[in-house]
């Protein structure tokens, strides 16, 4: 049964919106109902058996496209009405306002057709709406009537539209861009010219998904773009070379950096905007995810007392988190803890902070040498990108200084030889590297629709894994939940290395990586395809996620099992 506040607080609600009459709320909140509703689908059905209206979730219709295109979007949006489909000269009309007639009654009047309401959530019609009409419907159309009316000199056009960039539909429609991307969890959106169309994507969860777009948005393509240009602060007027910028937004008392990155394209200026949320709350090492001896491993190197420690893996993997996590394990009074980063993702409480400025000359490098003479105990370089860097930091780790940092190589063992490849002698990377941490993020399954794989190619790899009698595999199926992809949210896999006398020795001698790789698996390192599948054997996740993420791994015990997962992917489940 309800709880009676949560009951009158959504009666209340709905009765302010126009959902419900007065007379209806009180007969549904009063003492003698056996069942008193508690969500909003159970009072609509309510309403709909008692004013013999149709009901319906929108969970397995289809509404029709063409019947969409008979009304304005602008309407439909604003009053919350979705068209379903026309049935005998009748058009259905989705509403969660049985007793606001304004909108069914401006439509009736715009188009002559008769309209059936069919009463369906308000959540379900949002939903629907976004995916048929797509985002920012609503600007587009308006911008549509206005540019009907306009006269454009064929020789000057793309200043129009520059000037356009101010216009406030299209800053409303960038906004609605920005703010939807946040609210999917996106990492990323990208702005993509075509000859015929312009395609935006959002990056969720490490994946690029299509949104959906009105059609006709691709004639203010250069607006949208210069609208972006002026909130990073560039130069509208090129359109030749790339150009890269900062936004800082405030949403819902969080605040998002976005960097930004122009590129021409053929068929136009493609962007590409990176969110960073600096009011994430960062997860103690605990919750990392971790196997047990990773996680030991690195509890260890975080007492040395100098050394450098790197994380390692491609853009986006989650390396800067989780030295973040690491910093906040021993940041306490008696350390001073300083950073240097480009950009600085979060903001830590008792740590100095630097931000890297190309323009203004302050580099890796030289903030490096600078902060050396603040009597820093730890530092963290946001990465290790050159010669020079990569000389400072191990300097800084002999000198009695602790050195975190970030490396792009597909392994652990890569790291060593990419210092040395940089120009760093090997004898002083075998006296400062302490250990090495590679990571990928693998997506998790959703929770509300997974399901075990009975299939034999998945009987077959757990076979081939070792999994213990009876352990399920399971795969992605895809529901409302998770926007049919069958996963929501990332877990990190990792690969531990530590530093050890025979690895030492080995960089001396300019070993390739598959050789400090043998020697480090001899010491127990568990590589990145291994640690996933301590993930598929959990149900975290799926074998597929795994051969995504470290397909670069190819060490021979994992050949078989890498093979069977292959034949898992083209054999339906």
């Amino acid at each position: 049964m309800a709880d009676a506040s949560s009951l009158t607080g959504l009666l209340d609600r709905m009765v302010a919106d126009r959902q419900l009459s007065a007379a209806d709320a009180r007969a549904l909140g009063s003492p003698g109902r056996d069942a008193p509703p508690s969500s909003e689908a159970e009072v609509l059905r309510w309403l709909a058996q008692e004013y013999e209206v149709p009901f319906n979730a929108l969970d397995e219709i289809e509404p029709d496209r063409q019947v969409l295109g008979l009304f304005p979007a602008r309407i439909l949006l604003k009053e919350e009405l979705l068209p379903l489909r026309r049935e005998n000269g009748t058009v259905e009309i989705a509403t969660c306002r049985l007793f606001a007639t304004q909108g069914l009654d401006a439509l009736k009047a715009m188009t002559g057709l008769r309209l059936q309401p069919v009463l369906a959530p308000r959540e379900a019609i949002q939903r629907e709406m976004k995916k048929r009409l797509g985002v920012g419907a609503d600007t587009i159309d308006t911008l549509g009537e206005e540019a009907s009316f306009q006269v454009v000199d064929d020789n000057d056009e793309d200043t129009d539209l520059d000037n356009a960039a101010e216009d406030a539909s299209i800053i409303r429609f960038v906004n609605q861009v920005l703010r939807d991307a946040i609210e999917l969890r996106a990492s990323d959106i990208h702005l993509e010219p075509f000859e015929d169309e312009m395609r935006i994507r959002y990056r969720i969860d490490g994946v690029l998904q299509d949104v959906p777009v009105p059609a006709q948005i691709k004639r203010f393509q250069p607006a949208i773009v210069s609208r972006v240009k002026i909130l990073s602060h560039l130069n509208i007027a090129e359109k030749r070379l790339p150009q890269d910028g900062r936004i800082k937004i405030r949403l819902d008392d969080a605040e998002v950096d976005i960097r930004v990155s122009v590129i021409p394209m053929l068929h136009g200026e493609a962007v590409v905007m990176r969110l960073l949320r600096q009011n994430s709350t960062l997860r103690g090492m605990s919750q990392l995810g971790m196997g047990e001896r990773e996680l030991r491993g690195f509890r260890r190197v975080l007492g040395l007392p100098h050394g450098i420690i790197l994380v390692t893996g491609p853009t986006g993997s989650g390396k800067t988190s989780t030295l973040y996590t690491a910093l906040g394990e021993i940041n306490d009074s008696v350390r001073k803890i300083i950073t240097i980063e480009d950009p600085i993702e979060y903001q830590l409480r008792g740590v100095n902070q630097i931000q890297v400025s190309e323009k203004a000359g302050l580099t890796f490098a030289r903030g490096l040498r600078a902060i050396l003479r603040h009597d820093p105990d730890v530092l963290l370089i946001g990465e290790i990108r050159d010669h020079e860097t990569a000389a400072i930091a191990v300097q800084a780790s002999l000198t009695g200084h602790l050195v975190f940092s970030t490396l792009h190589t597909n392994d652990a063992p890569g790291a060593l030889t990419r210092l040395v490849d940089m120009g760093v002698e090997p004898y002083l990377v075998a006296s400062s590297l302490e250990a090495v941490l590679a990571q990928r993020l693998v997506r998790v399954l959703c929770p509300h629709c997974r399901q075990i794989d009975t299939s034999l190619t998945a009987l077959t790899l757990a076979a081939e894994l070792h999994f213990p009698t009876g352990t399920p595999i399971y795969r992605a199926v895809g529901c409302r939940e998770c926007r049919n992809t069958g996963y929501h949210g990332r877990r990190g896999i990792f690969e531990w290395m530590d530093t050890t006398p025979e690895i030492r020795r080995l960089i001396l001698k300019n070993a390739s990586s598959g050789e400090i790789r043998e020697a480090a698996e001899r010491t127990g390192m568990r590589a990145l395809g291994d640690d996933g599948w301590r993930l598929v054997r959990e149900g975290v996740t799926t074998p597929e996620e795994v051969f995504r993420v470290t397909k670069d791994q190819s060490a021979g015990e994992r050949e078989g099992a890498k093979n069977a997962a292959t034949a898992a992917t083209s054999t339906p489940a």
